[in-house]
Parts: structure tokens; C-alpha cells; sequence
């Protein structure tokens, strides 16, 4: 039974759906929160920010909650994959769903561009660990993800949703994130790329 992870990245952490495809339909194998950032290091979550809408100067406690986020980050998901790929299914790849992929250094609002580098931060977090996994791995952009399954999975906007809504019924939660994640692991098994 072919199966893979969705990765759905948020500040500070990232909605983590292992699906497989199945005769039945998309079944839900593991769904759950993979923390990003180290939670004895609070302002890791959001490590750009020196308090609201201004930007953290670079020095040693920057380098240090950016250290942070790296090492937590990376090995909760390697533990996590580790974790997953021990369990019946065969996990194949990943899919990972994001905000944006701008480049940071091109935006002109700082406290836009702050929130942008710890997408990418959070972002590069997951695929380190994914690569260092063996696992192969898609990077798509959450406003595109729908048009993308429209067309690569030939259904309706309709009937993706409907099949998303079926398959994490049993699963809490189930909101948006784990329908994204679950989404991106379901175009990763369809071999989306």
C-alpha cells in the first residue's frame, strides 16, 4: 500500500498527515503536530521577531535561537520520520506545503519580511530532515495546491474535498493544516512533483 507524509509548515511548528492510497479511498495512517522549535526556548518560535514588527539584530542571541530552531527542529522531524517508516505502509515521499517561496531579502516591509525568513527557516527545517531521510520530497505553495490536485488528479475542486473530508474523519484534529499535509502526501503518491 503506497504512502507518504504532508508536511503543512506554521511558525514554530508543522501539521505532519501520513496517508496511503488504498482500494477503498485515502486512508488517514498518522496525523499529528511535529514541534519545529525547542519549547524550553520560547522566543524560537519566532526568532526574527524582537517584539512586534521589528526585526532582531543580528548577534549571539539570534545565531543562538536560529541554532535553536535548526537542531530541535531537525531532529524532531528525522524522529518523527523515523518513527513513521516503522509502521505498516510503505512511506514513499514527502510533500511539504507552504506559504510562500519569496525570497525574503525582496520585500520592503520589515515586519512582512521577518515573518518570510521564518517560513523559510521553518521550511528549510523540514526539508534537511526529509533529505537526510532518504525520503523524496515537493515544495508547493498553499494558494496553489487546489489547482495543482485539479489538474494532476483529474477531479473536481468538489470531490478533492469531499475525499479529504472523508478520509480525516476519525482524525483531531482535522482542519485546514491536516487537509493540506494530507492533500500534498496524496499528490506524492500520485507521483505530483
Amino acid at each position: 500500500m503506497p504512502a507518504a507524509i504532508g508536511f503543512t509548515v506554521k511558525s514554530g511548528w508543522a501539521a505532519a498527515v501520513v496517508v496511503a492510497d488504498t482500494r477503498e479511498g485515502l486512508l488517514v495512517l498518522d496525523s499529528r503536530r511535529v514541534e519545529l522549535c525547542d519549547p524550553d526556548e520560547p522566543e524560537s518560535m519566532q526568532p526574527y521577531h524582537d517584539g512586534f514588527a521589528t526585526m532582531r539584530k543580528p548577534g549571539p542571541k539570534l545565531t543562538r535561537l536560529l541554532s535553536s530552531v535548526r537542531q530541535f527542529g531537525r531532529r524532531s522531524v528525522i524522529e518523527y520520520l523515523t518513527e513513521i517508516r516503522t509502521e505498516p505502509g510503505n512511506v514513499t515521499g514527502s510533500g511539504v506545503v507552504v506559504g510562500s517561496l519569496i525570497d525574503p531579502t525582496t520585500i520592503g516591509n520589515e515586519h512582512i519580511r521577518i515573518h518570510a525568513m521564518e517560513g523559510k527557516l521553518f521550511r528549510e527545517v523540514i526539508l534537511e530532515a526529509v533529505e537526510r531521510s532518504g525520503l523524496r520530497c515537493a515544495v508547493w505553495r498553499e494558494r496553489d495546491l487546489m489547482a495543482i490536485a485539479r489538474t494532476s488528479l483529474q477531479l473536481s475542486d468538489t470531490s478533492v474535498k469531499r475525499t479529504l473530508q472523508q478520509c480525516g474523519a476519525a482524525s483531531r484534529p482535522w482542519r485546514t493544516e491536516q487537509k493540506h499535509a494530507a492533500l500534498a502526501a496524496w499528490l506524492v503518491i500520485r507521483g505530483v512533483a
